[in-house]
């Protein structure tokens, strides 16, 4: 059996993605930049995906540019909010995404600003009573905290978030690359002044992305040369790439009830049975708690085992079963995952972060859970 628990590093492409994506790779070529018919048709097409991604959000047009995914979307909102606005102090979470952190960490170096990272709990829960103190003493900070945790599944609320940014007139910017597609996003009553998504994470296109940014936040562009998106993003756009992501959160939206229902039931019933098949295992963060955490990922910590050491995500590969030790972005990296050690985490017991999407079955959870109890009784 073949599993695939790894849709938070990526999702499989939806058909009628493809479906809708073809004709651009085939007959609609033009350049979008060109004047002549074969550039006008592809234009038009870009404009709809843009005005169909503003209706779902609840934004304009105007205020949605297409990126290359979310890490360069995430580098224009934080690299030009700063120099745009004059902000000098930025306040973050020793958990964010590598595409925000390192993104803060290089403008600190430089001496843009000074970067104040948030205390976390042993849950990966954030202090709002310290981030009040911290907007109350910098005023016009930049605040990058994520909607939800790419490796533990945490959520945060961004209506308070928000709220609390807005009182004491910060920038807000909210990395969303694991909510956008999964919960819906109300951007004209949401105090949130930039958001990011990547398509492939909800059955879209890879090196497909886009960036909102609130008209009354509008900020310089990242990347220079052409006129593309309003003077925003120079580069001949991708074309193929921004039919597909429009379209796949389209079919997000048109089923995200269902889907939310259908994934939450396969991650409740692999928590159950993990908890009643492997003695000693744990979760990582929030991920266990349904009304708290991403319905799509569970963060599982499992009891040491010399067996496994090391090798878990190896063990399950050659049963069948793709899943990741953390980020994905990180995969290949020696270094363990930086917010496992945020929560303080016992480096004895190996961590598995499975992702579900609505393409998964709970037999596929039952296979893995089977698995994992042969991997274990080694020393059981």
């Amino acid at each position: 059996m073949k599993v695939y628990f790894d849709n938070a590093a990526t999702t499989a492409m939806d058909d009628r993605v493809i479906e809708a994506m073809l004709p651009f790779m085939r007959s609609h070529f033009g350049n979008p930049s060109s004047v002549h018919s074969h550039g006008r048709e592809v234009r038009n097409a870009i404009e709809k995906s843009r005005k169909k991604v503003a209706e779902l959000l609840n934004a304009t047009p105007s205020e949605i540019f297409f990126t290359s995914g979310g890490t360069e979307a995430d580098n224009t909102a934080l690299v030009c909010g700063v120099e745009t606005h004059g902000i000098t102090h930025a306040i973050s979470s020793p958990i964010e995404h590598h595409a925000v952190l390192h993104t803060l960490e290089v403008l600190e170096k430089k001496g843009k600003i000074k970067l104040s990272l948030l205390d976390v709990n042993s849950k990966g829960e954030i202090d709002h009573g310290q981030l009040e103190k911290l907007l109350k003493a910098n005023p016009n900070s930049l605040v990058s905290l994520m909607q939800a945790n790419n490796e533990i599944g945490n959520l945060n609320d961004l209506e308070k978030i928000g709220g609390l940014v807005k009182e004491y007139g910060a920038f807000f910017h909210s990395d969303t690359v694991q909510t956008m597609g999964h919960y819906s996003h109300d951007l004209k009553n949401l105090s949130v002044d930039a958001i990011v998504a990547g398509g492939h994470k909800f059955h879209g296109p890879k090196g497909s992305g886009f960036l909102f940014v609130r008209k009354d936040k509008k900020i310089h562009p990242f990347i220079h040369g052409g006129a593309q998106e309003r003077n925003m993003r120079g580069g001949t756009e991708n074309v193929i790439g921004i039919i597909g992501i429009a379209k796949a959160l389209e079919l997000a939206y048109e089923d995200m009830a269902s889907h939310q229902a259908h994934i939450e039931k396969i991650k409740a019933h692999f928590i159950e049975k993990l908890s009643q098949e492997i003695p000693g295992v744990e979760f990582n963060g929030l991920s266990a708690d349904l009304g708290k955490s991403l319905y799509t990922v569970l963060n599982v910590s499992l009891p040491p085992s010399e067996a496994n050491r090391g090798m878990l995500l190896f063990n399950l590969d050659l049963e069948g079963i793709s899943a990741s030790g953390g980020s994905a972005c990180s995969s290949g990296a020696t270094v363990g995952s930086h917010v496992l050690r945020a929560l303080n985490h016992n480096p004895e017991r190996d961590s598995v972060r499975f992702s579900f999407s609505r393409f998964n079955t709970v037999e596929e959870v039952d296979y893995t859970v089977e698995k994992l109890k042969e991997l274990y009784a080694v020393e059981a």
